[in-house]
């Protein structure tokens, strides 16, 4: 017995042994292929108006410069991150000159501190705020790869290189679907200030935040690293047709896209019978728009029957409005059982009625955001509704019942009280 179990033990501990060293192999195999690391460029404003000292008692160079410092502590390890400064080198009155007085500070790669530290204490505040420029410069240093990118554009001032406009930098920035996000942060800034970072922030889907104090600005730019750290979601461009025929051919996920003032775009998705088709669209308004607007989001068949239709309006100021739709394609009963389910290729079709004033571009398009899911659909005929309400016959069916029964108690008791009464 005592042999029988000591060959039970010395299989067991053999058996384990042997799944030990497989395990690295198997793993190994298995591993994802790995993320590539995302891209942050801090774009720091230079100009002569840094000199203020409004925050905490301190220049807001200095201000800027404490941030830095604690920010490059804190910077993630897989995070590649650069320096470009803005303003920071011609001192003059040749405007063309002080328009073009953007460089990078620190290349965009895996972060040296002590360097980076180094080079953002040698600042002191001197030009012009070509922004437009600076922004420009930004995308062409985040350029390359698929990984996430993101601009952190701090500044105190409106750009003073006009007519490159900032705003419509961004737009362009934008259409050119490289998921390349601005945030913006104004350091004690004006209306036309704020109005400018904002509109810079909204044109890419990024940030505006007004800081001042240290503080807050060293607290933000953290945040801001580390959502680049660690996106939620990383939409994929996409560009609509302008028939079902040329649509893009979509599965399920979140997809961006561009589409001008009053267009239709139109995009395709394989159902297969039993799943369910939800779709959602949003239009951000980016810029200044007449009142009275809206969008649609239509599902047709190839043939242009129209399935179902969501929509939206609205009126006055809306940075964003949205719509969506649920379409569930029944199983088939009819066929052999072995039988390959046969796809049908759904057309979305997305519009909107959104016009400008004359002075307002209307290139590139508004950003749109477009999601799409496929699920199994509903198990039951339960599940569907029955004349718009479904299940809610049945809490019907109990309130009237319920309704009944208290009519009926509380006239029985109604009249024997009065048969009470009139007895005393």
């Amino acid at each position: 017995m005592i042999t029988r179990k000591r060959l039970t033990t010395g299989a067991c501990a053999l058996l384990a042994a042997l799944s030990v060293a497989l395990l690295p192999t198997s793993a190994a195999a298995d591993e994802p292929v790995a993320k590539e690391s995302p891209k942050v460029e801090l774009v720091l404003d230079v100009s002569g108006s840094m000199r203020a000292k409004d925050i905490d008692g301190k220049s807001r160079m200095a201000a800027a410069k404490q941030a830095f410092n604690e920010v490059l502590d804190a910077v993630p390890e897989e995070v590649r991150l650069g320096i470009r400064t803005l303003g920071a080198d011609y001192p003059g009155p040749d405007r063309k000159r002080g328009c073009k007085d953007t460089r990078q500070l620190y290349p965009v790669g895996p972060l040296d501190r002590t360097e980076a530290k180094t080079a953002v204490a040698t600042l002191a505040p001197t030009g012009w705020t070509p922004i437009g420029p600076a922004l420009l410069g930004a995308a062409e240093d985040l350029e390359g790869g698929e990984a996430t990118r993101r601009i952190v554009l701090i500044t105190d001032g409106e750009d003073t290189c006009a007519p490159l406009d900032p705003c419509q930098v961004a737009r362009e920035i934008a259409a050119k679907g490289i998921h390349l996000v601005i945030d913006t942060l104004g350091l004690v800034p004006d209306a036309k200030t704020r109005q400018q970072l904002t509109c810079i922030a909204e044109a890419t889907g990024g940030t505006y935040t007004s800081v001042h104090r240290t503080e807050d600005l060293s607290r933000r730019v953290r945040q801001l690293v580390d959502r680049a750290a660690d996106p939620v979601v990383t939409p994929v461009a996409t560009e609509g047709a302008g028939r079902c025929a040329d649509a893009p051919q979509l599965k399920p996920g979140l997809y961006t896209d561009r589409e001008s003032f009053g267009e239709h775009r139109w995009y395709r998705v394989d159902l297969l019978p039993g799943q369910e088709l939800r779709a959602s669209v949003s239009v951000s308004a980016d810029r200044a728009v007449n009142d009275d607007y809206g969008v649609l989001l239509r599902a047709v068949t190839r043939h242009g029957r129209e399935i179902v239709r969501g929509s939206e309006a609205s009126d006055g100021r809306t940075d964003v409005i949205s719509t969506g739709l649920r379409y569930p394609k029944p199983e088939r009963d009819d066929g052999p059982g072995d039988a390959k389910p046969v796809a049908e290729t759904v057309c979305l079709q997305v519009s909107n009625s959104f016009s400008a004033p004359p002075s307002v571009k209307t290139t590139p398009g508004m950003p749109i955001e477009l999601t799409v899911d496929v699920v199994d659909g509903p198990a039951a005929a339960s599940d569907v509704a029955s004349f718009g309400l479904g299940r809610g016959w049945w809490l019907l069916g109990a309130l009237v019942l319920v309704g009944f029964v208290a009519g009926l108690l509380w006239g029985w008791l109604s009249r024997w009280r009065v048969a009470v009464w009139r007895t005393h």
